[in-house]
C-alpha cells in the first residue's frame, strides 16, 4: 500500500479502537464501582488474542498492564452465557456491514460448520451430534449466514446447534432475519447439512430462491445419480415436498485420480437456472465460504473452556474481525474512482498483525526480562 495513496490514513491504534468500540457498544458489561479493570481494557485483551490466533492467558501473561486471564475470562462468562451472545451477536456482525451491501439482489450463503470434540461429551456444554467425522459423532457446531458481494463475503449472522435441534431451526431464524432486512435476495445457497424436507418446505413459504446439492437417499435418487447424462427430473423427499433435480455430468479425466462420469445432483429453484451447467456454474460461487472459515480460524482465539457462551463468544469475535476488515477496507482504504472503487493492497492477515500489534502496545507488552548480570559490550552497538 503506498504511503501517497490518500490525504488521511487508519493507524494501528484506529483499528483496535475501532473493534474495541463495537463490542463494547453491543456487549456491555457489568463491573460494578470499585473494580479496577476496565471493559476497554479486556476487550483490548479479547481483540488481541482473537487477531493473534492466541489465548487469553497468552496476552495477560506477556504484557504488564493488562488484568489477569482469571478475570478476563471471568467477566466474559459470567454475563455472556449462550442465549446472551446469540440474542446479541447478530446484531454486532450486521453493525456497519448492511450499509456496504449494494441496492441490487445479493447472494446469500448459508453453512453449516462441525468443530470436532474429542473430550468427555459429559462435562461439555451445547455438543452436537452427527454422522463420524474425523474420529467423533460429537461437534461444536455453528450455523453461519452470509452475504456474498463481488466476491467477499459479509457475515450477518452465526448461531450454534445444540443437542436435539436441528439445521431446520436455524435455517427458520435466518429467513426470518432475512425478511425483516432491507436486503433483496438474489438466491439462497446451502449445503448439504441442510438437504431435508423441512428446509426446503421453508425455502418455499419463505420464497426465496435455492440451490443445495443432494444427499443420495433412497434407492430412486440413487439409481437417477448412478445413469444417463446431464438432464432434469421431478424428485419426492420423505413423501413431502416434490422438487426439482439437475442432474450434472462431467468427464473426470482423471482429476484427483478419478476416471469416468461424475454425476453431482443439485436441489434447484432459481429463475436463473435453467440448465444442470447452470446450477454446478452458479453452486460453485459457495465454495469460497470455506476461505472465510480459514480466515475465522486464523483470528480465532485459542481456549480449553468448556463453557459454551464464550466459546461462542470467540467465534464471533473471529467473525467480527473479518467483517471489520471488509468494511474498512471498502469504505476507507478503497481509492474512489471512476468506474468503481480501487482495492489497495491490504490483506486479513497484515489488518491482525495490526491489531495485535497495537493491542500489546496498549496493554505494555514486555520488553525487558530480569537478567542476573548486566548486559556486556555484545548487547549494545
Amino acid at each position: 500500500m503506498k504511503a501517497t495513496q490518500a490525504d488521511n490514513e487508519l493507524k494501528e491504534e484506529h483499528l483496535l479502537n475501532f473493534v474495541v468500540n463495537s463490542l463494547d457498544e453491543e456487549l456491555s458489561l457489568e463491573l460494578g464501582e470499585s473494580v479496577a479493570v476496565t471493559t476497554e481494557e479486556l476487550y483490548e485483551v479479547l481483540a488481541g488474542a482473537s487477531a493473534g490466533g492466541t489465548s487469553i492467558n497468552h496476552v495477560c501473561e506477556k504484557t504488564n498492564d493488562s488484568p489477569h486471564a482469571n478475570t478476563v475470562r471471568g467477566y466474559l462468562t459470567d454475563q455472556f452465557d449462550l442465549d446472551t451472545v446469540e440474542a446479541v451477536g447478530n446484531t454486532l456482525l450486521q453493525r456497519d456491514v448492511l450499509e456496504t451491501l449494494p441496492d441490487r439482489p445479493v447472494e446469500v450463503v448459508a453453512d453449516l460448520h462441525l468443530d470436532p470434540y474429542y473430550g468427555d461429551e459429559d462435562e461439555t456444554e451445547s455438543l452436537y451430534f452427527s454422522q463420524a467425522k474425523r474420529g467423533t459423532t460429537a461437534f461444536h457446531a455453528y450455523v453461519t449466514l452470509y452475504a456474498r458481494v463481488r466476491n467477499k463475503r459479509y457475515t450477518l449472522a452465526v448461531r450454534q446447534l445444540v443437542a436435539g435441534e436441528a439445521t431446520s431451526d436455524a435455517l427458520d431464524e435466518f429467513l426470518e432475519l432475512l425478511d425483516g432486512l432491507d436486503l433483496r435476495v438474489k438466491a439462497v445457497y446451502l449445503d448439504r447439512g441442510f438437504y431435508n424436507s423441512t428446509c426446503l418446505k421453508l425455502l418455499y413459504a419463505h420464497n426465496y430462491a435455492y440451490i443445495m446439492p443432494i444427499v443420495k437417499w433412497g434407492e430412486t435418487i440413487q439409481d437417477e445419480l448412478s445413469k444417463g447424462w446431464s438432464r432434469v427430473i421431478e424428485h419426492e423427499l420423505a413423501g413431502r415436498v416434490t422438487f426439482p433435480v439437475f442432474i450434472d455430468c462431467v468427464y473426470q479425466r482423471g482429476r484427483y485420480d478419478e476416471h469416468g462420469v461424475a454425476r453431482h445432483g443439485y436441489a434447484a429453484d432459481a429463475p436463473f437456472i435453467h440448465t444442470p451447467q447452470d446450477a454446478r456454474e452458479h453452486y460453485r460461487k459457495r465454495f469460497g465460504i470455506e476461505s472465510s472459515y480459514r480466515l475465522a480460524k486464523q483470528s480465532l482465539a485459542l481456549t480449553s473452556s468448556r463453557d459454551a457462551g464464550l466459546r461462542l463468544l470467540l467465534f464471533v469475535v473471529s467473525l467480527l474481525l473479518q467483517n471489520v476488515w471488509r468494511y474498512l477496507h471498502w469504505m476507507y482504504v478503497a481509492a474512489p474512482r471512476r468506474g468503481g472503487r480501487r482495492l489497495w493492497e491490504w490483506s486479513f492477515t497484515e489488518f491482525c498483525e495490526m491489531v495485535v500489534r497495537a493491542a500489546w502496545t496498549a496493554l505494555g507488552v514486555r520488553r525487558a526480562v530480569p537478567a542476573n548480570q548486566p548486559p556486556d559490550d555484545r548487547f549494545f552497538r
